[in-house]
Order: C-alpha cells, then sequence, then structure tokens
C-alpha cells in the first residue's frame, strides 16, 4: 500500500479517515487534499487541515437547504462530522485546549442534522447506569414494527459511537438489523460531559443498555449482539462475562490483557521501568520526552492520560486488572474473534482470547494480501462487514458456530 504519510501514524488515521467514505461518512478526494496539505508528525497541522476540510464541507449547506435537497444536507454533514472528529484526534495534551469541546459541539451538531434525514432517523436517548448516564443512538432498519435482532456497538479507545455508524452501523442495518451505538465512561462524549475516565467492569455499561433494549417493543432482546472494536474488543467480552443476556459477541479484534497489549507497545527499557513500579522519575520526565517520541506513542500516553483521567503510569497500573484471565470461561455465548495480520496495537491478543474461549470462539484472520490487515482492518470495512455479519446472521439462526460463515 503506498503511504498516505510518511508518519506511520498519521497514515493509518487518514486511512482510518478514509474508510469512512464505504458508509456516507468521509470523500475521498477531500480527505487526500487535505492529507496533502499536512506535516508529518505535526499535531497542529493534522487539526488545521482537517478543521478547514470541516468548514468548508458544512459551509457548501445554505439554512434552508434541508427541505429542497436533503439526500445533499445528510452527506455533507455526515462528511463534516467525520472531519471535525479528525480535527480533534491529536488534541489531548493539553486537557485544557478548548477546541477539544468546541469541535465535539460542531461535530455533534452537524451529525444530528444528518441522521435527521436518514429515511428512519436516528434517535438519541439517554439511559441511567449506577453513577453515570450513557449516550446512545438508536437506528431504525424499518418502521414495520416487528421485533428485529439488534447490534449494540462499542467503540474503543478514542473512537465515537457516530463513527460506528460509518464503520459498521449502516452495514448492519441494510441487513435488516436495528442498531444501537453507546458510549462508556473514558469515551469521546461521557469523558467531555461527565468527566468520567475508563472503568473496567463494562458491564455496569452494557447491563442499563441491555434493560434498556428490552423496554423497546421493535428490538428482539433474545437476539442482541455485543459488538466491540478496537479496546472494545477487551470491553464487550468483559461485559459478556457477567452480563448474560447476549446472544452473541463480536470483537474486531479481540483482546485478551490490556496492560500486555499496552505495555508490549512501549521501548524495551521503559517497558521495564513500568514493570518494576519505579515511573516516579519517568513520569516528571514525561512532558520533556513526549515531543521526540514517535508519534503513537506519544500519541498513546496524551490519549491514555486524557481518556483515563490519571498520569499514564498510574492509568497503565489500572489495566493490570482489565483481563479476561479467571473469567473468559463465564462466558455463555458464541463469540467472534477477529484478528488482524499486521495489528499496530495488540498483536498476539486475539489468539490469547481464542485459547481462553475455547469451542465458544469462532476465530477469523484478516490479511494484508486482501487490504484488511490494519488495526480494526480500517479501510476494509465492505470485507469486514461481509464476514461479521455472515457469522450473526448464522449464528442467530442457530446455525453451529463451527459452521457459521466465515470468508
Amino acid at each position: 500500500m503506498i503511504p498516505l504519510s510518511s508518519d506511520a501514524s498519521f497514515h493509518f488515521e487518514l486511512l482510518r479517515t478514509l474508510g469512512a467514505a464505504r458508509y456516507a461518512g468521509a470523500d475521498i478526494a477531500e480527505v487526500l487534499t487535505a492529507a496533502a496539505v499536512i506535516t508529518p508528525g505535526d499535531f497542529e497541522s493534522w487539526y488545521q487541515a482537517f478543521y478547514h476540510l470541516a468548514e468548508r464541507v458544512k459551509s457548501s449547506i445554505r439554512p434552508d437547504d434541508a427541505a429542497r435537497y436533503p439526500v445533499s444536507v445528510r452527506d455533507a454533514m455526515f462528511r463534516a462530522a467525520t472531519y471535525y472528529r479528525a480535527a480533534d484526534f491529536f488534541l489531548h495534551g493539553n486537557p485544557a485546549d478548548p477546541r477539544i469541546d468546541s469541535l465535539w459541539v460542531e461535530q455533534r451538531a452537524c451529525f444530528d442534522v444528518a441522521i435527521s434525514l436518514l429515511p428512519i432517523p436516528g434517535q438519541r436517548v439517554k439511559i441511567q447506569a449506577d453513577g453515570f448516564v450513557v449516550p446512545a443512538i438508536f437506528y431504525r432498519a424499518s418502521r414495520d414494527g416487528v421485533p428485529r435482532p439488534t447490534v449494540l456497538f462499542c467503540n474503543g479507545f478514542d473512537g465515537a459511537q457516530e463513527e460506528m455508524l460509518h464503520q459498521n452501523g449502516f452495514a448492519a442495518l441494510e441487513r435488516g438489523f436495528h442498531v444501537l451505538t453507546y458510549e462508556g465512561p473514558g469515551q469521546p462524549t461521557v469523558r467531555r460531559e461527565q468527566k468520567i475516565g475508563f472503568i473496567g467492569d463494562w458491564e455496569r455499561v452494557v447491563t442499563p443498555v441491555v434493560d434498556y433494549c428490552e423496554t423497546v417493543p421493535e428490538i428482539d432482546h433474545r437476539k442482541l449482539v455485543l459488538f466491540g472494536n478496537s479496546f472494545g474488543g477487551f470491553l464487550v467480552p468483559r461485559a459478556a462475562a457477567f452480563e448474560q443476556r447476549v446472544a452473541a459477541v463480536v470483537c474486531v479484534d479481540g483482546i485478551f490483557d490490556v496492560y500486555q497489549g499496552f505495555t508490549q507497545q512501549m521501548p524495551p527499557d521503559m517497558r521495564a521501568t513500568v514493570q518494576s513500579g519505579q515511573t516516579a522519575e519517568l513520569q516528571e520526565n514525561l512532558p520533556h520526552m513526549l515531543p521526540h517520541m514517535p508519534t503513537s506513542m506519544r500519541w498513546g500516553i496524551e490519549q491514555m492520560e486524557w481518556s483515563f483521567m490519571l498520569p499514564v503510569f498510574e492509568a497503565l497500573e489500572m489495566t493490570r486488572t482489565m483481563t479476561m484471565k479467571n473469567i473468559a470461561g463465564q462466558l455463555k455465548c458464541p463469540v467472534l474473534v477477529c484478528e488482524a495480520e499486521e495489528d499496530q496495537f495488540f498483536k498476539g491478543q486475539p489468539e490469547l482470547l481464542i485459547r481462553a474461549l475455547g469451542k465458544r470462539a469462532t476465530y477469523v484472520k484478516f490479511t494484508t494480501e486482501e487490504g484488511a490487515g490494519n488495526h480494526c482492518h480500517v479501510g476494509a470495512s465492505a470485507k469486514m462487514n461481509q464476514v461479521v455479519f455472515g457469522w450473526v446472521q448464522d449464528v442467530l439462526d442457530g446455525v453451529s458456530p463451527a459452521e457459521a460463515m466465515v470468508v
């Protein structure tokens, strides 16, 4: 693949944004034009390129266009929302940066206009949990009122629920599933509006969501599918070990041990210091070290501190409890565990999860040859959704997981 940037992290995030084009979240030439003016590794340059792109796309719509050109307005607002989210991506090293909140206001406003113009408008809901509120969006595949299987989408370490519509949500709707996206502590909206960082016991998020689904007549609550993307590949199976009313779990991609997954990305000397627990001096010197680190490492540390709301090494210590060890055996439903051949973040973790789950798991490896070898198969959403929803449909129809479609 021809790199979209000489900076590997920028290349991945550009591919991620570009991949949204398959399901109405971006336009190819717009993203490539933005990529051409970004200085590799320069976070401010990234912000400027995507902020100006978002503003330009939004400004192409006039206040009264929705009544006359609803499809054009919808598509433009989806794209603008994606670009505002992209503009925010590398800003979290300074939590006081006002753009972190203002960009989110803009992306949400654009996204809400867009989902209001869908053939069946999306509906934002607030679900009360123990100590926080779960923001969610419910999308109906049909107005016929017949109870349908529903996929509950959870994004990961940095992604928004809005992004999930373009990665997998539209694909699920096209196949007749209702869709509910949601966010919990540490994820973009809850972190901003409720000031709560990540928690390990994700069933505290999922159980209220399942409770909500049981109140909606159009949802067949016997056929709920938990879908976890990226870090969600740990959060979702963790929740399903305790919340057992779900019919199936999808991990894109599977994570067995979060602490191991995060620390294996560190340079050996830093990893040794972290594992020794002697991190006080390292934490003190971190602000001077960050500008000289590779982009992926710098961004990962800054994002961890922002999303966990803790100094990075305290956050890492917290992730020691984020493991499927000793609880994987509690899952009762079939689980699809996906793996990316060249995963940049959690390489090897799907295999560990597969071993722990045993016969309950179906495994599929997406390869570089088929264009799907990147983390979460960004840029290959059509292929991924073909595999994932084929398996989901077969499992819900009673086909043995061992016989479910894996292409």
